[in-house]
C-alpha cells in the first residue's frame, strides 16, 4: 500500500469535512496523489496547472473547465462495482458530479454517489484512486463543451445494498471485474482504469467485512 493509502481511511458523509470554496484543499489532495501509471501522472499535472491558472476552478462558472469528483462504488465484498446508464450522456459511467465550490472532493464524491445510487450508508476512502481530464460534450447543447478535471474515489456500499438511482440515470447495474471489457457495456478506457484501480484498492484495504 502506498503512503497516501496508509494515511487515508473510510469515512461516512458526516465525517467528511466540507470546506466551501477551498481550492487549496482540493489541489493539496491532488498534489499528494501518487500516480500509478503515466496516464494518471499526465492528468494530475494538467489538473494542477489548470487550477493554478483558474482560481474559480471549483465552480461551473469557470467556463473553460472545472473540478468534479466521482466514485467507484463497490458492493460489500468488493466483487462488483456499480455503473449507471447516464441519461444526459447516454453511456454507462460511474456516479459523480460537480464540486460546486466544495474543496473536500471526497465529500463531493460521496454526496454524488449517495444521490445517484440511492444507497444509504456508503463509505468513502478519503484519498483519490484515480484522476482524469476529459472533454464534456452535452448532447443537448444546453452548455458549451468544456473540460472536467475529475478526481475519483473508492466508495464501499453496505451489505444488502439495493440501488434505486435517481433522475440522472435510466438504469443501474453491478459489474464484476471480468465484465469491464464487455462491448455491451461500452465502458470507456477512463472508466475501466478507475474500476481496476478501485477494485485493487478495495482488495488491499480489505473492505469486505461485516457491518
Amino acid at each position: 500500500m502506498n503512503p497516501q493509502s496508509q494515511r487515508a481511511g473510510f469515512a461516512g458523509l458526516a465525517a467528511v469535512e466540507l470546506r466551501p470554496d477551498d481550492l487549496a484543499a482540493a489541489t493539496a489532495l491532488v498534489r499528494d496523489f501518487v500516480p500509478r501509471d503515466r496516464v494518471q501522472a499526465v492528468h494530475r499535472r494538467r489538473l494542477l496547472d489548470f487550477a493554478a491558472r483558474h482560481p474559480d476552478a471549483l465552480h461551473r462558472s469557470c467556463e473553460a473547465g472545472h473540478l468534479t469528483a466521482s466514485a467507484w462504488v463497490v458492493n460489500h465484498n468488493a466483487t462488483q462495482g456499480l455503473v449507471l446508464l447516464h441519461r444526459k450522456i447516454g453511456r454507462w459511467l460511474q456516479p459523480g458530479g460537480h464540486a460546486d465550490g466544495e474543496g473536500s472532493l471526497a465529500a463531493v464524491a460521496l454526496r454524488e454517489a449517495t444521490e445517484e445510487t440511492g444507497i444509504d450508508g456508503l463509505l468513502v476512502w478519503t484519498a483519490p484512486v484515480d484522476i482524469d481530464v476529459h472533454l464534456f460534450v452535452n448532447r443537448r447543447r444546453t452548455e458549451p463543451d468544456h473540460l472536467h478535471f475529475d478526481v475519483r474515489f473508492l466508495v464501499c456500499a453496505p451489505r444488502h445494498a439495493a440501488p434505486s438511482g435517481n433522475h440522472e440515470s435510466d438504469e443501474l447495474t453491478w459489474v464484476a471485474r471480468d465484465r469491464l471489457d464487455e462491448p455491451e457495456l461500452g465502458l470507456d478506457a477512463s472508466t475501466r482504469r478507475l474500476a481496476r484501480y478501485g477494485f485493487d484498492l478495495a482488495r488491499t484495504v480489505a473492505v469486505h467485512r461485516d457491518r
